[in-house]
C-alpha cells in the first residue's frame, strides 16, 4: 500500500474512516444550507457572522471540560453520544425549515446547541485516532482524516448548492439538505459499533479529580512549542478561516452569484485543502516551521483573494488558501498529538480546538460587520492581514527566546522538557 494511505491497512481505522467520510459530506452540506438559510431569512452579513459565531462559541466555552471528558471516559462511547448530540438539533432545524416555520432566532439557538455537541465530539475524536493506529502511523492518520474532511468539502458544498437550487433556493430547500446531514451521523455510530475493541490501544484513563482543566493549562504553558502552535492557529482560525461566511459574501455581493456558484467555491477551496492533507499524510515528521510558513502564506493568499476582480480569478486563488491552511492545521495537530503525553492528549487537543475554533465567535461577527460597513472584499483583506501579522509576531517572539532554527526544529529547552516527561525516542524524532 502507498505510504500516503498506510493507515487504511488497519481495519479499525478503515471502518471508522468510511463512516466519518459519509458524516463529513453531510456536515459540509449543512454548513452551506445553514448559511443560505440565514441569508434567505435576513439578507444580513452580520446575521451570518452571528450564526457562525454561535455555532463555534461552545468550543470556546466547553472545550476544556470536553477535554477532561475525553481523558476521563472511553472515547468510543463518548463519540457515540456526541453523534446523537449533533444529529438531533440538525433534525429539528431541518424540520422547521421544511415546514416553513423557521425563523432567524431558531437558527441562532440550534446553531449554538449543535455547537455544544461538536465541542464535546472534537477532542474525543482527535485523541481516539491514536488508539486506533498507534504512534507510528499517527501522523499519517491525522493527514488522512484531513483528506477525508476535505474530500467531503469538495463533494458536500457543491451537492448542497445544486440541491438547494434544484428545490427552489428557498428556506424549505435548505431544510431537506439539513435533514440529509442529520441522517449521516448514523454512519459514524454504525462504524464505531463495528470496531474490534481487542485491537484498540486505549490511553490510560485519567482519574476523577479537581483541577484537571487547570492541569492541562499548566502543561501547555510549560511547553513553549505548544504555545507557539496555539498562537498561530488562534490568529488564523479567528480572523482568517471564516470561509463559509466570506465566500458567501463574495459570491453574492461582489460577483452577483447564486447558491450553486457559492457551493462550487467551497469545492474549489477543498481541492487545495485535499492536496495539503495528502502531502501531510506522506510526512512522518511534522515541524514547527511548516506551521509558521503555512500560516504566513495563508494570510497573504487571503489578501490576494480579496483583491481578485472576477468570480473566476477569485476561485483560482482559493486552492492556495486551502493548501496553506490545511498544511498549517495538520502540522499543528500532528505535533500536538505526537508530543503530548497520553494522559494529557485529550485536554491538549481540547485546548487546541478551543483556540482554533473558539476564536471564531470573536472574529466572525467582526468580519461580518466589516463586510456590511466596508464591503465584502474587506472581509478577506482584513482577515488575511491579521492572520499574517499574528503568525509573524508569534514566530518572531518564539525565535528570539527559544531559537527556532531555519529547519523548524524545536529548541533544546523543549527537547530537555520532553525528555524529562519521559517521552520515547520515537516521539522526540517526530517533534524534531
Amino acid at each position: 500500500m502507498s505510504p500516503t494511505f498506510r493507515s487504511l491497512s488497519i481495519r479499525n481505522y478503515r471502518v471508522y474512516a468510511m463512516g466519518a467520510l459519509v458524516s463529513n459530506v453531510g456536515t459540509w452540506m449543512q454548513r452551506v444550507a445553514q448559511d443560505w438559510l440565514i441569508l434567505v431569512l435576513t439578507g444580513s452579513g452580520t446575521a451570518l457572522g452571528i450564526t457562525t459565531g454561535l455555532q463555534l462559541l461552545p468550543a470556546l466555552l466547553f472545550s476544556p471540560v470536553a477535554g477532561v471528558v475525553a481523558d476521563r471516559f472511553p472515547k468510543q462511547q463518548v463519540l457515540k453520544c456526541t453523534q446523537l448530540a449533533m444529529a438531533i438539533p440538525a433534525a429539528v432545524l431541518g424540520v422547521l425549515a421544511v415546514t416553513g416555520t423557521v425563523e432567524a432566532w431558531h437558527v441562532y439557538v440550534i446553531a449554538f446547541v449543535f455547537g455544544v455537541g461538536t465541542a464535546f465530539d472534537a477532542p474525543a475524536r482527535q485523541s481516539f485516532v491514536a488508539e486506533m493506529v498507534g504512534q507510528e502511523d499517527l501522523p499519517n492518520a491525522v493527514g488522512l482524516n484531513s483528506a477525508s474532511f476535505n474530500t467531503a468539502r469538495m463533494i458536500g458544498p457543491a451537492l448542497a448548492g445544486l440541491l438547494i437550487a434544484w428545490l427552489g433556493s428557498g428556506a424549505e430547500a435548505t431544510g431537506w439538505v439539513i435533514l440529509v446531514n442529520a441522517a449521516s451521523y448514523l454512519a459514524v455510530i454504525a462504524s464505531l459499533s463495528s470496531l474490534d475493541t481487542r485491537r484498540l490501544r486505549p490511553s490510560p484513563v485519567s482519574g476523577s479529580r479537581k483541577g484537571a482543566v487547570r492541569e492541562g493549562v499548566r502543561y501547555v504553558r510549560s511547553r513553549p512549542d505548544l504555545v507557539l502552535l496555539l498562537t498561530c492557529v488562534f490568529f488564523v482560525g479567528t480572523f482568517g478561516m471564516n470561509f463559509q461566511m466570506t465566500s458567501a459574501l463574495m459570491a453574492t455581493e461582489v460577483y452577483g452569484k447564486g447558491a450553486s456558484e457559492y457551493g462550487i467555491l467551497g469545492s474549489v477551496l477543498a481541492i487545495g485543502s485535499l492536496a495539503g492533507a495528502l502531502l501531510a499524510a506522506r510526512r512522518t515528521r511534522p515541524r514547527l516551521l511548516f506551521v509558521v510558513v503555512a500560516g504566513m502564506t495563508f494570510g497573504i493568499g487571503e489578501i490576494l483573494a480579496g483583491l481578485m476582480p472576477s468570480y473566476l480569478t477569485f476561485a483560482l486563488v482559493l486552492p492556495l488558501l486551502g493548501l496553506s491552511s490545511l498544511t498549517m492545521v495538520t502540522s499543528a495537530n500532528g505535533l500536538i498529538q505526537l508530543t503530548s503525553t497520553p494522559q494529557m492528549r485529550g485536554r491538549v487537543a481540547a485546548l487546541y480546538l478551543m483556540v482554533f475554533m473558539g476564536g471564531t465567535p470573536l472574529g466572525a461577527p467582526l468580519i461580518g460587520w466589516i463586510g456590511e460597513a466596508f464591503g465584502a472584499r474587506w472581509t478577506m483583506i482584513v482577515g488575511g492581514a491579521l492572520s499574517a501579522l499574528g503568525v509573524g509576531v508569534a514566530a518572531a517572539l518564539y525565535a528570539r527566546t527559544h531559537h527556532l532554527s531555519a529547519r523548524g526544529r524545536v529548541s533544546p529547552a523543549v527537547r530537555r522538557l520532553l525528555r524529562r516527561q519521559r517521552l520515547d525516542e520515537e516521539v522526540l524524532v517526530a517533534a524534531d
